[in-house]
């Protein structure tokens, strides 16, 4: 069954005065990724990712498929940046059958719903406020396009706190 990996994008800088979108990754951001690179190494890597354009999740994407010993395809989508869980959904639903596994990076409070939404128990204490660069893995029950509500076991979770 394929594996998706729900990633939000690591602490951001807020010193300088940018648009949203344009906020890169704060030095706390850029020593997290590449940790979380490694944990998703661990976990076997992922074949495909997807990425919103915004600057901080497009660095937390790169910085952590940079960790990994087989590259996968990456791609950056400007509709993952104000997408709501619901749409997130619908992009996953069309995902290409054959990937075993993507990456999702974006951001908090729609991959955090996303999560809860699809995990088949109450993980939301083992969650907390999924905060930045807190990475989830779910297993799905079936295919890309039949993924729902429930449709997916919460496998393992990670956050930078937790490689400390």
């Amino acid at each position: 069954m394929p594996t998706l990996h729900v990633l939000r994008h690591a602490k951001s800088d807020r010193s300088a005065p940018l648009p949203d979108h344009d906020r890169p990754l704060a030095p706390r951001g850029l020593a997290a990724a590449p940790r979380i690179g490694d944990a998703l190494e661990a976990a076997g890597g992922t074949a495909l990712a997807l990425s919103s354009t915004a600057t901080r999740a497009a660095q937390t994407t790169d910085l952590v498929v940079a960790r990994l010993s087989h590259p996968p395809e990456v791609r950056y989508e400007a509709a993952l940046y104000h997408a709501g869980p619901g749409e997130l959904l619908e992009r996953l639903r069309r995902l290409d059958e054959a990937a075993p596994s993507v990456l999702l990076v974006g951001h908090n409070p729609s991959l955090a719903s996303l999560v809860l939404t699809l995990a088949d128990d109450d993980v939301a204490g083992r969650l907390g406020k999924f905060p930045t660069a807190a990475l989830a893995t779910l297993e799905l029950a079936g295919p890309w396009s039949a993924l729902r509500p429930g449709g997916a076991r919460l496998t393992a979770y990670v956050t930078p706190r937790d490689l400390d």
